[in-house]
């Protein structure tokens, strides 16, 4: 087993938590463009409260650990270790529990390329508890507005866990999971689930969009978020999403590795 001890001294020496590799600049923007509605940020979710840029950053300091100096302008943002172990402890919480009644479960990430092999080692133990992991709306396309205007992309599953990439098949073979933040794979994959007269998912887990779309629909949500994504964050304070656990989405894959076993002994799933 990882201890917890263990676990806060990978989370600071991978660059998980302590200082990150997100700036503040980039926090900084996206609580300024949440202020403002701008979809782009927030990842499907419809606030219920007003969210000033200081109730966002008073936020984020109480839920990531970041400075909740407004004068603090520059440099990289900092996730307080010992919010992100209690966070963990309480997304293994939720995947116990879904474990003990078999629950249908839906993964989805907006961050195939680092985070996949995290999701797919919970969605295996999942299965292999008895629960039914969802993947609807294979192949389905969904168009989604980027930088470079409305792209078309496809719905895609990988042992279990969805996300979106381009058409057409991969130059090297491999699977080229798209970076996204939208809401609209996990709102196409609900509406397949519902149209086939499949089961729904009673937990989705994720990442981005795919977090704040389910717990958007009433779907319990749980999933990983760094201090550039208040979406989350602002989701678990209004009731939408169950658990927001702040880390660095964006480190190499086997930096997650450690997570995935921790998370797996306090959830009594490993094998």
């Amino acid at each position: 087993m990882l201890s917890t001890g263990a676990l806060r001294a990978h989370l600071l020496a991978a660059g998980l938590a302590g200082t990150v590799a997100t700036t503040r600049e980039t926090s900084l923007r996206s609580y300024r463009l949440f202020a403002a509605r701008d979809p782009r940020v927030l990842l499907g979710l419809d606030p219920a409260g007003g969210w000033g840029e200081a109730d966002l950053l008073r936020l984020m300091a109480e839920k990531c650990g970041v400075s909740d100096d407004p004068a603090h302008r520059s440099g990289l943002d900092v996730i307080d270790p010992e919010r992100t172990v209690r966070r963990l402890d309480a997304f293994a919480a939720r995947l116990g529990e879904a474990a003990a009644r078999r629950a249908p479960v839906l993964f989805g990430t907006g961050h195939p390329h680092r985070l996949l092999g995290f999701y797919v080692a919970l969605a295996d133990a999942l299965s292999s508890a008895g629960c039914p992991v969802l993947t609807p709306a294979q192949g389905r396309c969904v168009d989604m507005t980027t930088r470079f205007g409305l792209r078309t992309y496809v719905l895609d599953h990988v042992r279990g866990v969805a996300f979106v990439r381009e058409p057409g098949p991969p130059p090297d073979g491999r699977v080229p999971g798209a970076h996204s933040h939208s809401a609209l794979p996990v709102r196409a994959a609900l509406e397949s689930a519902a149209e086939s007269g499949g089961p729904l998912p009673e937990l989705v887990i994720g990442d981005h969009g795919w977090v704040c779309g389910a717990g958007q629909l009433g779907i319990e949500a749980i999933g990983l978020a760094d201090t550039d994504d208040p979406a989350l964050f602002v989701g678990e304070a209004e009731g939408q999403v169950s658990v927001a656990v702040p880390v660095d989405d964006g480190v190499r894959s086997a930096s997650y590795r450690p997570l995935t076993r921790y998370v797996l002994n306090r959830a009594c799933l490993s094998r």
